[in-house]
């Protein structure tokens, strides 16, 4: 049996600048860094004692930082990987946020929404995310280890789960799945049926402790 735990960073300072984040290389905030200690904790309480694991991530600031928290207690070394990254958002990247809502050209209910241009120099297309975010998977997925720890952006967590279920990269256009900043999203193959189950997206139970803090 495979489990896949799926990060999404906790707060980071382009939250709070209410600037575009995307590869600006923003850090977590003091709220962050404690909420992701709560990450790695959660994570520990899950994995079965001396199972070994994989820790991969998003090589930006704020990832690598919660990955740390979670290297610190599995007493592994995360693998950084760019294509793990939030989707770019181009020359938009560090901006005020309404500085980028004045620009965005959203896609259209209907027809070609993978390659739609936002409006926006250097953006990458929805194709282009989807497409590395598939590639990094496929790797990570190469490996025969049990349980694997993926920290990443709340943009790309949605081509995560759409690559585990094995949906094709033409069918995402309308996919969305948004999950809260700090959350874990459980996806889990059985060995008898090698059915892909998502055992619970988002989850944000672990960070209840952190806000009490």
């Amino acid at each position: 049996m495979r489990t896949l735990y799926a990060v999404t960073h906790p707060e980071a300072t382009h939250h709070v600048e209410r600037v575009v984040g995307g590869w600006h290389d923003s850090q977590l905030t003091p709220a962050g860094l404690s909420a992701a200690a709560f990450i790695a904790q959660a994570l520990r309480a899950q994995v079965p004692d001396g199972a070994d694991v994989e820790l991969f991530s998003s090589d930006l600031q704020r990832t690598r930082q919660t990955a740390e928290k979670v290297a610190e207690l599995f007493g592994v070394k995360p693998i950084l990987d760019r294509r793990l990254r939030e989707k770019s958002y181009g020359e938009a990247g560090g901006r005020p946020q309404e500085w980028l809502d004045q620009r965005f050209v959203p896609p259209p209910a209907a027809g070609e929404r993978l390659e739609h241009d936002e409006g926006v120099e250097g953006g990458e297309t929805k194709a282009a995310l989807a497409q590395r975010i598939y590639a990094a998977m496929d790797e990570i997925l190469q490996s025969p280890c049990e349980h694997q720890i993926i920290v990443t952006h709340g943009g790309s967590l949605t081509f995560v789960v759409t690559s585990w279920i094995k949906m094709p990269i033409k069918a995402v256009g309308h996919a969305s799945f948004r999950v809260p900043s700090g959350s874990i999203t459980t996806l889990r193959e059985d060995d008898y049926f090698h059915n892909r189950t998502v055992v619970n997206l988002g989850d944000t139970r672990h960070l209840d402790s952190a806000e009490a803090g």
